[in-house]
């Protein structure tokens, strides 16, 4: 038997073109495995628990990486762009401040240097019953072995669970969503784009899969548009360590402000459901009204209704509202 932290081996691949890619993605079918910047997936590989006998490394693909600018005041990410790369520009910064916030959270330097933002997007759940080969609801099982009496929970999720309770681990897909990004996603059947809030997906439409990504698939970018520019914005993750852990919870939010009257704004919570939590109530509860200490608290009672925590996790709802709290206040 194998032991962890040594890789099965594999046929390695290394396209230089996006067609190029698709094409062996299409021929390889399961036994492929696309690799961006590897964070995600060698995980799994020295874990032994994918075991691919094909890997297209697309680290190649110079058409998949880059910040554009668009005609219209957005910018165009391409899904092999480093997070430095987004924490850095100077286009995202002064625009769409809330994702460079959120690049800079992601683990630590040295994984920013080198993970992508389509990485962070896409990357798998985290839950360790999953990662590490339990035969669980996710793993093509029947049982869900962190929603039991004695499970671990801690990390999991209060809304959304069906058979799963692992939540997305990303903490750029809140930003995404405040921000009414748009996926481009290539496949055999040609391009579609996907709005954010509908890129992500739960257990009860696809327990196997944490997005709309269909076999043979890539996202091969992301189109921010100009809609929320220059709005302000509030980023905050909270972790058991500053460095290389994923989110308890996380916050992103963006609001127009006039005076000291909230015209419009976008909440959405990481780490809480199987995908981005859109706060859809905190929004209704602080449009039209003017920022103060008691509209904060309101939105961040509103928050957190119809939560459901497990076992352990109960520590969740306050974390949540004093988040939302703070983002209304702060942002």
């Amino acid at each position: 038997m194998g032991t962890r932290d040594m890789m099965p081996g594999f046929e390695l691949y290394q396209p230089d073109t996006l067609e190029g890619a698709l094409d062996l993605l299409g021929r390889f079918g399961s036994d492929g495995w696309a690799l961006a910047g590897g964070n995600d997936s060698f995980d799994w590989f020295k874990d032994r628990v994918k075991r691919p006998r094909y890997v297209v490394d697309l680290t190649g693909i110079e058409a998949l990486k880059g910040i554009r600018e668009t005609a219209d005041g957005g910018v165009e990410i391409g899904a092999l762009t480093t997070l430095t790369e987004i924490e850095r520009s100077d286009v995202i910064r002064s625009r769409f401040g809330v994702l460079a916030e959120a690049a800079s959270k992601v683990a630590s330097p040295q994984i920013r240097n080198t993970g992508t933002i389509g990485g962070n997007l896409c990357q798998d759940a985290r839950c360790w019953y999953y990662r590490y080969g339990v035969h669980c609801y996710r793993a093509g099982g029947n049982t869900c072995y962190a929603d039991t009496p004695e499970g671990q929970n801690r990390e999991h999720c209060l809304w959304g669970a069906d058979r799963c309770v692992a939540v997305s681990p990303s903490d750029t897909a809140p930003a995404m969503v405040v921000l009414d990004a748009r996926m481009v996603v290539a496949g055999p059947n040609g391009e579609r784009e996907v709005p954010a809030e509908q890129f992500f997906i739960g257990p009860s439409i696809d327990i196997t899969r944490m997005t709309v990504l269909e076999p043979g698939e890539l996202l091969t970018a992301i189109r921010i548009p100009p809609s929320w520019a220059g709005a302000r914005f509030y980023f905050e993750k909270v972790a058991d360590r500053n460095v290389w852990d994923f989110p308890l919870v996380n916050i992103a939010a963006a609001m127009r402000v006039n005076g000291n009257v909230i015209e419009d704004a976008r909440f959405a919570a990481g780490a809480v459901q199987c995908t981005p939590r859109r706060l859809t109530v905190v929004e209704e509860v602080v449009r039209g009204q003017p920022r103060s200490e008691d509209l904060a608290r309101l939105a961040g009672q509103s928050a957190v209704r119809g939560a459901t925590p497990l076992n352990y996790n109960h520590f969740k709802i306050p974390l949540l509202q004093n988040l939302v709290m703070r983002a209304v206040r702060d942002a």
